[in-house]
């Protein structure tokens, strides 16, 4: 495989669950050395279930792919020179621990620009540093929860709800790595490092209002926050004669051939549905309408109509069927690989294409420690002084 955009950047990843790894793992599916450092046990989701072999469960297999574990107790003085040592030769310092926790561990960022000046260091963290919230525990619940994700739900079904997602943590992750990327250009530009700040909850505020505010953005306020069509109770998947459909009219052409289709183009020319800003007015009295309408044909017919008329359509969908989804079989989002102790599993791909610098599977998911003896091996550690580490019980080493 041709090597990735970030092909020589090392990336040490000092973060846990899902929000962190989930950045990293992006970063090292471009081609960075991303070296997983993890405890002595591992984490939930390393250790989670299902599994078949304790370790190595399913959300791991792909959350964790093409990075080299280095199992180490950082609370020990020599698991944290090995990683001061580490830190000396990496370009950037991913993690999701509490500033607290890392001055605790010599870990700050004070410790760590002390060794490496030129680092990316970047810290993925609850709430922003200098405000009352900075020493909450979060979760991505609590944030959804406080970020105001959760309270949106009040509208459509009359009390708050979480996503069933870790949509939050997801979000965040994907911020992570926009910001390490930016980092990466300056320092390349400039020849400096940087500390980064993260905070999960300034992240899904942000991201909220970016339509929810709509007409709190004036000062003073010219309306509510809130996107009325969105926070609609109508708006839903609609049923039809024999499933459930998105039908989602947009454009003003849209609307016309979706009243023709139905039989009433009079409703094209009515004042309340006659231009977006009136559809958006009168969002439930129209998503009624096509809701009776959707009632009346099938599935398929709908979807070919849709089809023709380029209106946005899709049938909902269960993840399970997504094995039989004729597109994704073309693309190759999800294939069969097959992974050296667990066995075939499925690798999803990352969905971006590149046309010079791909992305793609290098090294598939490590076992707890697997590469911590080659990590050692090059940072100049020798076989006697790796061997008193892992009598120590500062190292784990997988059995081969």
């Amino acid at each position: 495989m041709e090597q990735g955009a970030l092909h020589g950047i090392r990336v040490i990843d000092l973060t846990t669950i899902l929000m962190g790894p989930m950045a990293t793992r992006m970063l090292a599916d471009h081609g960075a050395d991303v070296i997983r450092v993890e405890t002595t046990i591992g984490d939930s989701t390393r250790n989670g279930l299902p599994s078949r072999h304790f370790g190595m469960s399913g959300l791991s297999l792909n959350l964790q792919r093409n990075k080299r574990s280095l199992s180490i107790d950082l609370k020990h003085a020599a698991g944290r020179q090995v990683i001061l040592d580490l830190v000396a030769t990496a370009d950037v310092l991913v993690t999701n621990m509490r500033a607290a926790a890392l001055e605790r561990l010599g870990l700050d960022e004070r410790a760590v620009n002390a060794v490496n000046p030129a680092l990316i260091y970047c810290r993925a963290n609850g709430f922003g540093s200098g405000g009352p919230y900075q020493d909450k525990a979060a979760y991505d619940d609590a944030i959804q929860a406080a970020s105001g994700l959760a309270g949106l739900f009040t509208a459509t079904n009359g009390r708050p709800t979480y996503v069933p997602s870790v949509v939050a943590d997801k979000i965040t992750g994907l911020y992570v790595v926009q910001a390490v990327m930016a980092a990466l250009i300056h320092r390349h530009n400039t020849g400096n490092g940087q500390n980064i700040e993260v905070p999960m909850f300034e992240t899904m505020v942000s991201f909220n209002l970016v339509e929810h505010l709509r007409g709190a953005a004036f000062e003073p306020a010219e309306g509510p926050f809130g996107y009325e069509r969105l926070l609609s109770p109508a708006r839903r998947p609609y049923a039809t004669a024999d499933g459930f459909i998105c039908l989602l009219p947009y454009s003003d052409n849209n609307y016309r051939d979706f009243f023709d289709f139905i039989g009433q183009s009079d409703l094209a020319d009515d004042e309340r549905f006659a231009t977006h800003n009136a559809r958006v007015a009168h969002t439930t009295e129209l998503y009624d309408l096509i809701a009776e309408a959707a009632a009346t044909k099938s599935t398929e017919i709908w979807v070919e109509f849709c089809d023709k008329a380029s209106i946005p359509a899709a049938k909902v969908m269960e993840l399970s069927e997504f094995a039989n989804d004729p597109h994704l079989a073309e693309v190759g989002l999800v294939q069969v690989a097959d992974h050296p102790t667990e066995g075939g599993y499925n690798y999803v791909r990352d969905p971006v294409i590149y046309s010079d610098s791909p992305t793609g599977l290098r090294r598939h998911a490590p076992r707890l420690g697997e590469h911590s003896a080659e990590l050692l091996n090059e940072l100049g550690y020798g076989a006697e002084e790796i061997s008193a580490l892992v009598a120590d019980g500062v190292v784990t080493i997988a059995s081969p």
